[in-house]
């Protein structure tokens, strides 16, 4: 029963933050519901920033916390992985778990994943045409000459404004599929394995967007003599040279991040890919602290799954045996504790601090936690 109302709380503060995002870009959210949060939610403690913790950081955060609860009764119950808890499930589901591409840009896509990628892409294109919506309702002549520009330069500035806005919210979601100890992705049947063609995607849009922000608002200088405002940098409200150089580096991750260039040159992709904690740096002194709070709790759980993992790498473990396995490939025997469990296939990473301290390479695990609790098995192949 306590399962059950954990998972309910759970499920009612998700479409809370659901119906957040859908009502964002209306009139009244800006002109009722955010002045009045803002109003009860401006403390001494919190100030302007109580309003965007209440709605994005706190949900997000309560929810992984709830998940942590719910899993371990999950544990105590018996059920440990992902495997087990798909086979409670009923058989009227099945058929979204059935593959409805198998080739193309996307991979392997099922009925589940394409339902939440249309019903994402429809909150992407609702959000900007609501914003622009009211954005150039609000664009008349007058008010356009009073700044210097004509109308369709000032329904430029908009547009780029709200790219931007759609960038965020691609971005809120960027860290979720990598946080790979999180309890977020167990909740709805994921590993942290099947989510990383997710992060792909995100950051495809995410970077799209970004990058197309930037440069509609560097033509709009440019039809407006305001070139300069590239060397802005201001301390108060927007800092373009902030923006740019959070652009920057994030171009120099999304162009390595090509399936080409990662998997011919991966330490480039890889050593390049550390460039996010610069990337998010120079996006909060771009937006402001109150702003970046949307895309802050998925780097929150990110950097928490860091450390621990951090704190995991410094342990050191006993090869029990090796062998020689037909087809030049070689079988790794680990000893390992008997509460590490597992689904079959899952990855492993491993570091040989003689060979290098820094590089780690994933393997998938041969071996099942249930029939070999005290021994974990690795394949590595000629070539690695």
């Amino acid at each position: 029963m306590f399962r059950i109302a954990i998972k309910f709380l759970i499920l009612v503060v998700f479409l809370g933050s659901i119906m957040i995002w859908i009502m964002k870009p209306t009139s009244t959210y800006s002109n009722v519901w955010r002045l009045s949060i803002q109003a009860k939610t401006n403390s001494t403690y919190l100030g302007k920033q109580g309003g965007p913790l209440l709605l994005h950081t706190f949900p997000i955060l309560f929810i992984a916390a709830l998940g942590c609860v719910y899993l371990h009764l999950e544990k105590k119950r018996g059920i440990t992985n992902c495997s087990e808890r798909a086979a409670e499930e009923k058989n009227a589901v099945s058929l979204w778990k059935q593959p409805v591409f198998v080739k193309g840009p996307l991979g392997i896509v099922f009925w589940t994943e394409l339902a939440f990628i249309v019903m994402f892409i429809a909150l992407l294109v609702w959000s900007f045409a609501a914003y622009l919506k009211i954005g150039f309702s609000q664009i008349v002549p007058q008010l356009a000459a009073e700044s210097g520009e004509q109308v369709w330069q000032a329904n430029l500035d908009i547009a780029a404004l709200r790219l931007g806005n759609l960038g965020n919210i691609c971005l809120a979601l960027l860290f979720f599929p990598v946080t790979r100890g999180s309890s977020v992705l167990p909740l709805v049947g994921l590993t942290s394995e099947a989510s990383i063609k997710y992060h792909i995607w995100l950051g495809h849009i995410t970077m799209t967007l970004f990058t197309a922000h930037g440069v509609l608002y560097i033509i709009f200088w440019i039809a407006t003599n305001q070139l300069s405002e590239t060397l802005k940098w201001d301390k108060i409200w927007i800092s373009n040279v902030a923006g740019e150089l959070s652009l920057l580096f994030g171009l120099f991750m999304w162009v390595t991040s090509f399936a080409r260039i990662r998997r011919q040159m991966f330490e480039l992709f890889f050593y390049t890919h550390n460039l996010y904690t610069l990337f998010f740096i120079f996006f909060v002194l771009h937006c402001g602290i109150s702003y970046s709070f949307i895309a802050m709790p998925g780097l929150y759980l990110f950097l928490i799954d860091r450390y621990l993992r951090f704190l995991q790498s410094r342990q050191k473990v006993c090869v029990l045996s090796s062998r020689i396995l037909p087809c030049e490939t070689l079988e790794l025997n680990f000893s390992k504790n008997t509460g590490l469990e597992y689904s079959p296939t899952s990855i492993i990473f491993i570091n040989v601090p003689s060979i290098s301290k820094l590089q780690w390479h994933p393997y998938t695990i041969t071996s099942n936690s249930n029939l070999e609790p005290e021994k974990l098995s690795v394949v590595i192949g000629r070539g690695g």
